[in-house]
């Protein structure tokens, strides 16, 4: 299995052209850190009875590993997957590195891996035996047949892996646009995966530079002009509800609903130390609201 801890030191995935202030520093490091803990939350809950609004999701281990207490599972590993790549500085753009996450992507299947999407599995296998190309040549070849032939197949396992993609572009928005269209193609390269992408990653390199959530919806100018309407209504629809409202979160956009109203719709707490409240508590708030949204509660948690 293709685990490669988790280093706290994230912040070398950042380019050294941007220097960051310790806060975005310490928030660069916790987009990866970040996503491997509301993974371990999630783990135990994936596909099972939905929590309470009065219930706490724990670490308890289990779910469908089973995984052992703090654990996590497919979306962080193959986060690292990517991570493993962009700590070197690489262009995720060039045919070399798309390259080598392709092949750390074979390495992790082949490792025993512990809980595989049924779309990236397919075109993992499938990848595996294709007979021209370069490895992230015959991936994403594969990645476009499978959207080619199947009704379904804007899964949400591209989105739940894209995080890092934004650290190595905080100072130019252009080329992450680029890497999260190309680094989502390997395995999902229906366009609603690209674009939940690119919010993403808008949000994700906003957050860390600014410490605001505003980058979702700033990206949705980074979309093609007849694309924005439709996902500015889509993030209407998740501010406006809560994450459970969409009981099927398999599906890239309704994977990214309950994430964004997991983190919209929970109120940062005041600073007010006296009482033990901190704003940076709304991470573990907003992580708990995600997971009792059910169903895929790991990956719309790590997201």
């Amino acid at each position: 299995m293709y685990t490669k801890p988790v280093d706290a030191t994230a912040p070398a995935l950042v380019p050294a052209s941007h220097p960051l202030n310790v806060h975005a520093t310490d928030r660069a490091a916790g987009v990866l850190l970040g996503a491997a803990c509301g993974d371990a939350l999630g783990v135990p809950y994936e596909f099972a009875r939905r929590l309470g609004a009065e219930e706490r999701p724990a670490m308890i281990g289990g779910g469908l590993g089973p995984y052992k207490p703090g654990e996590y599972s497919d979306d962080t590993q193959m986060h690292v997957c990517i991570a493993a790549v962009a700590s070197t500085g690489a262009d995720l753009t060039s045919p070399t590195a798309l390259d080598q996450i392709a092949r750390n992507f074979h390495r992790w299947r082949d490792g025993g891996a512990t809980d595989i999407g049924n779309q990236t599995s397919s075109v993992l296998r499938a990848a595996k035996t294709h007979k021209t190309g370069t490895p992230a040549q015959a991936m994403t070849a594969e990645a476009d047949a499978y959207t080619a032939r199947t009704r379904f197949s804007a899964g949400n396992g591209s989105l739940m892996r894209t995080g890092v993609v934004a650290l190595a572009y905080l100072d130019d928005v252009d080329g992450m646009v680029r890497a999260a269209t190309m680094i989502s193609s390997l395995t999902h390269s229906d366009p609603e995966c690209i674009e939940a992408c690119i919010l993403w990653c808008s949000g994700i390199r906003v957050a860390v530079l600014e410490g605001t959530f505003d980058g979702v919806r700033d990206g949705i100018a980074l979309l093609p002009e007849d694309r924005q309407e439709i996902w500015r209504a889509r993030l209407d629809e998740a501010e406006a509800n809560p994450p459970h409202h969409w009981d099927r979160n398999g599906y890239v956009v309704t994977a990214l609903q309950a994430a964004w109203s997991a983190i919209t719709r929970t109120p940062v707490p005041e600073l007010a130390p006296e009482r033990g409240s901190f704003p940076a508590q709304h991470f573990q708030l907003a992580t708990e609201a995600a997971v009792r949204a059910g169903n895929d509660t790991d990956t719309v948690a790590a997201i």
